[in-house]
């Protein structure tokens, strides 16, 4: 038995069995080492007609070949690396920073109790907020890409073989595990849950999203995004691989080769499905459902019908985040360390800011409190806080 990667855009294709399968998608990899196939587009020029303005800056280690996503808790921003750094900052001013004492894979979640972060080797560790302190240690079953998810007494943490695993917050007691059935042939991404204080929201390999219950791991509902399409096994992948976001009683996914849909969150009943590829993943805002697919456009869609609202095409393969909804604004960050700025209302170009010049793969953060404040982490450690002004 073989197991093979391939790169795709910030995610990985992991194909168990014998057979080979050529790198055809490797050219939509922005960090791929191999000539690009497919030139990004050139930064164009508009208008400003915002400004998005550095409120602070700090450091943290580099990623390497994970994907670590700030955590915001009010005005607090807690940030990892892959050498096992992890470090708390409260409007830019860095009140603790301690070394897990291990490589880190998965992170970071939080609350205003806990900091928790994964290893490749399953382990989930757990820090007091307040200082940095060690609070407890759990074991999943496999290496955790994605940032844990706290909530109340819980912490849900995905592991890499798509189970997900109920802690105590108290003292990472293991509480249930839920796991399902996956093709041979999925993509390996940092994919994550969403959680509320009823259910935890999970999109998995195959085009299925699923509620499963906070209180002990049962299934709640199963409905699917996407169905597989194809006749190769590499034309049929429609994996949910980046977070479902769940809005009031409105919960959307969106799958690889396959489609955007938002569904009742309570029974998992279809609102509305659109047919859109993407691994980076969507916004929701008052109005629309934004989406970033597999070729860096960005989509909006009307929320209650699904309905095309724009699209803007401008960044065209620069390895554009999850899109991020800012009061009359939507922010996506590139390969290059660059944040854009987009107006809600028509797409268009409203402001731009460089970082680092290192790739934004993690998903940009809303400041909590601060409707047109976010939060970038770059792949060099660059953790820059941005206000719109």
């Amino acid at each position: 038995m073989k197991v093979r990667l391939i790169l795709l855009a910030g995610v990985a294709i992991a194909a168990a069995g014998c057979s080979t399968l050529s790198n055809t998608v490797d050219a939509l990899n922005p960090f791929s080492k191999s000539a690009p196939k497919v030139k990004p587009a050139q930064l164009p020029d508009f208008k400003p007609r915002a400004e998005l303005v550095r409120s602070w800056q700090a450091g943290i280690g580099a990623s390497g070949e994970y994907v670590f996503t700030p955590a915001v808790v009010g005005g607090q921003v807690y940030v990892a690396a892959r050498d096992g750094a992890l470090a708390r900052y409260d409007n830019g001013r860095q009140v603790w920073r301690i070394s897990a004492g291990q490589v880190l894979s998965g992170g970071v979640g939080a609350n205003d109790k806990l900091v928790v972060v994964g290893t490749p080797k399953g382990e989930v560790l757990a820090f007091q907020a307040e200082d940095g302190r060690p609070a407890w240690q759990a074991r999943a079953s496999s290496e955790i890409l994605a940032a844990p998810a706290l909530q109340g007494d819980l912490v849900a943490v995905r592991s890499g073989d798509a189970r997900i695993f109920g802690f105590a917050a108290a003292d990472g007691k293991r509480r249930w595990v839920y796991q399902r059935s996956t093709p041979a042939l999925a993509l390996r991404s940092h994919v994550g849950v969403a959680i509320t204080d009823t259910a935890i929201y999970a999109g998995f390999p195959g085009g299925k999203l699923v509620a499963v219950a906070r209180s002990n791991g049962a299934a709640l509902w199963e409905s699917t995004v996407a169905q597989p399409r194809g006749t190769t096994e590499l034309e049929r992948i429609a994996d949910v691989a980046s977070d479902p976001v769940v809005d009031g009683a409105t919960v959307c996914a969106v799958a690889y080769q396959g489609r955007v849909a938002c569904f009742d969150s309570e029974n998992g009943r279809q609102l509305w499905a659109r047919d859109v590829s993407s691994v980076a993943g969507l916004d929701i805002g008052s109005r629309g459902v934004y989406v970033t697919d597999d070729k860096s456009a960005v989509l909006a869609f009307d929320r209650n019908s699904g309905a095309s609202l724009w699209k803007q095409d401008k960044l065209a393969h620069r390895g554009l985040t999850r899109p991020l909804a800012l009061d009359s604004h939507l922010a996506v960050a590139d390969f290059a360390g660059y944040v854009h700025l987009l107006a809600l209302d028509d797409g268009a170009f409203a402001a731009r800011v460089a970082t680092d010049g290192a790739a934004i793969v993690a998903a940009p953060q809303r400041l909590k409190g601060q409707e047109a404040a976010l939060v970038v982490q770059t792949k060099n450690g660059s953790v820059q806080g941005l206000t719109l002004k």
